[in-house]
């Protein structure tokens, strides 16, 4: 059995804390559903394995919030148009504040907004402290105490050694799935086990703004000239350049750039499951040797990037998928595709299906529309007290390589805040809840529903 059907009294280890939500993971939506849940009057802490907020974000330094915009055609003739806001827009003017994001920036048929990832940390501290959540950075989840459906407490394992904390209810936003796995819920892995492609991301310093934009122009996604010089030199050998459409965003700081552009798979090709410590350690060593390459690439190659350092490589990997958990409802392919509005939606999604698996990246434009994620999708079928929020929820493959991104992560972490303050009070479960009443409290938190 995977979980631990005992009493805690039979344990050795002492009990930390109770809270009445624990919220497992300090990425975008483990911060979301930690502070709004915390304002909501909710006894709250947060457990996060390093010793910062962020997740992919900021350790991994995906370096952008995507997501927040509508896509348009004919884009450089248009002003962006905002369909994302709550908590996520929120967060964005706090990072405003600190000079930490820049303004929206072409990214195909959308924009997006470059972050610095130091401020980004800056402005999650702050809030969770102003919230009042108590925060325990440096801990690991290592068992989740069940009986029946209900998950009664989780195990940590930290420095100080093993301790247990104990809450009326549970939310997952390790982006992994890994309370669910470890309480033994159903889950799955992508398409058949297909997932997607982790990266490497890099920031370069001293690059020349007039060079870069004389090559890429307004839009951050590289053109036609680069992709087929980088196929060029990949075919001569003299660099290892797997990826050959890449994207390089200007950064808050003058002259730094993010760059986008490994694509990180075993020998041969074969896909990283990064579950696998072996699989991690992998895509670890090689994407740091494929940055130092498409560096190296981009200073031989591309006008403005001549005398460009490589200046900073995330602590880790960029995950983009692992686990799925089985919900109540699941978001499809053909939901996003068709840009469907479900009645129990929690958070607009316009941006595309951005599918980075196999050997070519997939992307497809719903344009000048967007979907809703519906609330089932955050809800396991198999347990009573336990929500997830962020990109493990319930979707198929080509449907989580769209909605995994920042800004609806942020949203369904405050989905998944205002769920459980009904929960609790209404002693409620989750997949009970009336979803409308979700819908209109976020609505009241300034969220497009």
């Amino acid at each position: 059995m995977a979980w631990k059907e005992l009493a805690l009294s039979a344990v050795d280890s002492p009990v930390l804390d109770e809270a009445d939500v624990v919220v497992c993971g300090g990425g975008p939506a483990g911060v979301a559903a930690a502070v709004m849940s915390a304002r909501d009057g909710l006894k709250t802490i947060l457990v996060e394995k390093n010793g910062f907020c962020g997740g992919a974000a900021t350790a991994g330094l995906s370096g952008t919030i995507c997501g927040l915009y509508l896509t348009q055609d004919e884009i450089a003739k248009k002003t962006p148009k905002q369909v994302v806001f709550g908590f996520a827009e929120e967060f964005r003017q706090r990072l405003e504040g600190k000079q930490g994001v820049t303004e929206p920036q072409i990214y195909g048929n959308t924009h997006v907004l470059t972050f610095d990832p130091l401020r980004w940390r800056e402005v999650a501290d702050d809030l969770l402290e102003e919230a009042g959540v108590t925060c325990l950075y440096h801990c690991l989840i290592t068992e989740v105490m069940r009986e029946d459906q209900r998950i009664k407490a989780i195990k940590l394992e930290s420095s100080a050694g093993s301790t247990f904390l104990k809450a009326k209810a549970f939310i997952d936003a390790t982006g992994d799935a890994a309370v669910l796995a470890k309480a033994g819920c159903e889950h799955s892995y992508g398409d058949k086990g297909n997932i997607q492609n982790p990266t490497m991301m890099f920031r370069l310093s001293n690059v020349e703004a007039e060079g870069f934009y004389k090559v890429f122009g307004e839009d951050t996604i590289s053109p036609a000239e680069v992709t087929e010089k980088i196929r060029e030199v990949n075919a001569s050998g003299e660099r290892h350049l797997p990826r050959d459409k890449v994207w390089v965003f200007p950064t808050p700081q003058d002259g730094v750039f993010l760059m986008n552009c490994t694509r990180l798979a075993g020998q041969g090709g074969r896909m990283l499951n990064v579950i696998n410590p072996a699989d991690r350690t992998y895509a670890e060593i090689y994407g740091r040797r494929s940055a130092r390459d498409y560096h190296a690439f981009f200073k031989e190659n591309v006008e403005g990037f001549e005398k460009t350092q490589l200046i900073d490589m995330p602590p880790e990997i960029g995950v983009r998928q692992t686990r799925t958990i089985r919900g109540t409802k699941t978001l499809t392919n053909d939901q996003v595709v068709n840009c469907e509005k479900p009645a129990d939606g929690i958070a607009r999604s316009s941006w595309p299906i951005e599918l980075h698996a196999g050997k070519q990246s997939k992307l497809h434009w719903l344009m000048n529309d967007y979907y809703e994620i519906p609330w089932g999708t955050l809800v396991p079928e198999e347990l009573d007290n336990t929500i997830v929020a962020g990109r493990c929820l319930s979707a198929e493959h080509e449907a989580l390589a769209s909605a995994r991104v920042t800004a609806q992560c942020f949203e369904m972490g405050h989905a998944a805040a205002v769920a459980t303050k009904i929960s609790l009070e209404s002693a409620v479960k989750y997949k009970d809840l009336d979803p409308e009443q979700i819908r209109q409290k976020m609505r009241v938190n300034n969220s497009a529903l």
